[in-house]
């Protein structure tokens, strides 16, 4: 049988989080069956990355292999190189679908994401890549204003969809890209273009430093592909409390701050760099003392606030932060 879509969830310790993932991909299982009765069936698989855990996932994927619908399987895979950047490419590489719809073990899609996702792509044959709508399930309340940081714990989404890549929308493309939380993918478009070896590996050894996903992108994006947004595929995106404090706000923030010179430079050549990497930390102080004016008052009590002058501040010392990463990875090989 023909593999239409693959449904990747790469994990780590996710014992705990996988079972609701799961029951929520149950109702797809449903969703889709119904939909068999008066259109073409969709064939789709799940295909579960085990990054090292070291608790039970395994034993949870073997209990719900044990009583799942054999005509939507679900495959387990154990990946040993730590990081989310080689779990993924290893969902590609054992993937058997057109698509790839990447999950994370705490996103929760809605009953008709597959069948959404599946005919967005097949409807819209230049797409390599699409997000969808992520709604934010919080644990506990989020601070004032958090929409203004939400985007960057991988919460949001337009309800119009549209092509980032068009000329029309080439500013607003600059701005924003798919989050990795529901990220569909053309198997042929990340093949062809993606390298195996990311420069970001993911959140490991305790860094938050990650940016893996805008990475894969944009190498997709400059091979000509479209990348959109799909405002029919929905997901919830839950938050426990540790990721709502003032303490893990600030550091994800200057990590992704941390993150920005690499991001910037992958659209240059070799020679526009160095300008343009000057022109961005000049823009970076302007935008760092303008925040400070602004909000100089509240920095101490304003958690977003305070989270808008870390991401600012990691982006201005983004350059030297990634230039000593490169020469410590040159180093090693």
């Amino acid at each position: 049988m023909m593999i239409d879509f693959s449904v990747a969830i790469c994990t780590f310790n996710g014992e705990k989080r996988l079972p609701d993932v799961l029951d929520k991909l149950k109702e797809c299982c449903a969703y889709t069956t119904q939909l068999a009765i008066d259109a073409e069936p969709i064939n789709w698989e799940i295909i579960i990355i085990d990054n090292n855990s070291k608790d039970n996932t395994a034993k949870i994927v073997q209990e719900y292999q044990a009583d799942w619908p054999a005509t939507y399987p679900i495959k387990y895979f154990l990946e040993y190189k730590q990081g989310l950047s080689f779990a993924r490419e290893r969902a590609i590489q054992e993937a058997q679908g057109t698509f790839v719809g990447f999950l994370d073990d705490d996103n929760l899609p809605t009953r008709n994401w597959i069948a959404s996702a599946y005919n967005f792509g097949k409807n819209h044959p230049q797409a390599g890549a699409y997000g969808g709508r992520i709604h934010g399930d919080y644990e506990v309340t989020p601070p004032n204003n958090f929409d203004r940081i939400s985007l960057f714990l991988a919460i949001g989404g337009s309800s119009k969809t549209i092509c980032y890549t068009a000329p029309e929308n080439s500013l607003y493309y600059k701005k924003v890209l798919p989050a990795g939380a529901g990220l569909v993918v053309r198997k042929q478009a990340w093949i062809e273009n993606v390298p195996q070896n990311l420069f970001f590996q993911g959140r490991v050894n305790g860094s938050l430093v990650t940016a893996e996903d805008i990475e894969a992108l944009t190498h997709i994006k400059k091979a000509g592909w479209e990348i959109w947004h799909n405002a029919e595929m929905e997901i919830y995106h839950r938050i426990p409390k540790q990721r709502l404090e003032k303490g893990y706000l600030l550091k994800l923030m200057r990590s992704i701050g941390l993150s920005r010179h690499y991001t910037r430079m992958l659209d240059l050549q070799i020679w526009q760099q160095p300008f343009v990497s000057l022109a961005y930390m000049a823009n970076d102080i302007r935008k760092i003392v303008m925040h400070l004016l602004k909000y100089r008052m509240v920095l101490r009590t304003d958690i977003v606030a305070a989270c808008e002058m870390e991401l600012l501040i990691g982006a201005f010392f983004s350059p030297f932060y990634i230039w000593k990463r490169a020469l410590l990875k040159l180093n090693k090989s």
